[in-house]
């Protein structure tokens, strides 16, 4: 067997070794250390490579960032901001026609400005929304597919732990990759409250209504949540004008939201130790899937497959269009097996070079910087993507009266939101970089 062969065989066995419920980091591990040992015929290149291939993988000042991101998001959760975003978003929001829907994914996508996980944002939110869509008469459907949706928007307003992974990897600059997702994420959410309001238009039974909120009740909501505009506009704002790096905005961002639980008084010495050590786990997890897909693509590129996969693309004469589409529909059909950081991982060094021989109208970093929010997107829809959507089964079993088909069906229209989203940004790039323009 070919080389190549072999590297497209690789997949197969990965999927495979996925399917068998082995974690991903180590299934991609195993499958890279024996791939290694097949195409250099023996153990001594692979021992060699791993002597600094583990120190490379882990040392990166880039992915200091990820711990800190994660740590600022822990914070978050146990400072009460998911219930102060979840009643200013309310009190502005509420008393419209499937306002309390709207105003979770309102607090969806603030609190994603201060968490950059996707579970983690539909959790939090969960909690704090799931009861108060109850007692308005909300059905089980709508309640657990917007928190679904809006969960998603952690990982695309800016902070967001996959785009530094997708910048270390495509050697981009992480700054200007959150620049570019702000509009969109912002476009995220606006689609999804669209979704909301055709839904309880066609399914009026679907919500009840909320009281209108006097002025007094909307300012003072409205004033609990400054200090996480505070803190969301010092990491962002820091970063853009020069004051410090993402990684130290990150730093920032972490000081920032753990003092805001101290203030709140929801960080003593026990709740804090929980945030280090979850934030230890969930990082040392990461950085685990991060080695295992170092090991792989080193394979993969000891096989040559992406070198020849780009070859063929190139030398078939495909439509650019064609071939970018291609790629979105295997990520959606990826999105049924891998959660969204092994998707990232395991396909970029794939999927990257061999767009980025194509002629789309853009100069490199541009491109690089569009493709990667598309990509991100994506991986996004995957997420909620019947049947096996990652943030589906966490909603739902956060809402244990609510059928999983009463969930599936709920998603939909945001699904179709997401889908259209697409559709725009890929037919136009502008969208993505006129921030990214105006600013550099």
């Amino acid at each position: 067997m070919s080389d190549v062969a072999l590297g497209g065989w690789s997949f197969a066995v990965l999927l495979l070794l996925i399917f068998l419920r082995m974690p991903i980091g180590l299934a991609m591990l195993v499958v890279g250390l024996v791939g290694n040992v097949l195409v250099n015929g023996s153990w001594t290149p692979l021992l060699a490579q791993l002597k600094s291939l583990t120190y490379e993988s882990f040392s990166s000042y880039s992915l200091s960032i990820v711990p800190l991101f994660l740590l600022m998001g822990q914070f978050a959760t146990r400072g009460g901001m998911s219930r102060q975003l979840f009643d200013a978003a309310a009190a502005l929001l509420g008393h419209r026609k499937g306002g309390v829907a709207m105003a979770a994914v309102g607090a969806c996508a603030g609190f994603g400005a201060i968490c950059g996980s996707s579970l983690a944002t539909a959790a939090t939110m969960a909690k704090v929304a799931i009861p108060e869509m109850r007692r308005f008469g909300y059905s089980g459907a709508l309640s657990t597919g917007c928190l679904a949706a809006g969960g998603t928007l952690g990982i695309l307003i800016p902070p967001s732990v996959i785009l530094v992974i997708y910048a270390i990897l495509t050697e981009q600059n992480i700054a200007k990759l959150f620049l570019a997702a702000v509009l969109p994420g912002v476009l995220a959410a606006l689609g999804y409250m669209l979704a909301i309001a055709v839904y309880v238009r066609l399914r009026p039974d679907a919500a009840g209504r909320r009281d209108k909120a006097d002025r007094e009740e909307r300012v003072a909501a409205l004033i609990a949540v400054w200090p996480v505009l505070v803190v969301f506009i010092a990491v962002i704002g820091g970063i853009y004008l020069g004051i410090f790096t993402p990684t130290e905005g990150a730093a920032v961002g972490a000081l920032g939201t753990g003092l805001i639980a101290l203030a709140n008084g929801a960080l003593g010495p026990r709740a804090l130790i929980e945030a280090l050590l979850e934030t230890a786990v969930a990082t040392a997890m990461i950085f685990f899937i991060v080695f295992g897909a170092a090991v792989f693509n080193t394979f993969l590129a000891f096989s040559q497959l992406p070198q020849e996969l780009a070859q063929s693309v190139m030398e078939a004469g495909l439509d650019p269009w064609t071939v970018l589409a291609a790629i979105l529909l295997c990520y959606l059909a990826f999105g049924c097996v891998m959660d969204s950081l092994s998707m990232i991982l395991l396909t970029i060094p794939i999927f990257f070079p061999l767009v980025s021989g194509l002629d789309f109208g853009l100069g490199p970093e541009e491109f690089a910087i569009w493709f990667g929010i598309l990509v991100l997107i994506v991986v996004e829809v995957g997420l909620i993507t019947p049947p096996v959507g990652m943030n589906l089964f966490v909603i739902n079993s956060l809402s244990e009266d609510v059928p999983m088909s009463a969930t599936f069906r709920g998603v939909i229209p945001f699904v179709a939101s997401d889908i259209l989203r697409i559709i725009i940004l890929v037919a136009f790039p502008s969208i993505t970089l006129v921030m990214l323009r105006i600013l550099y």
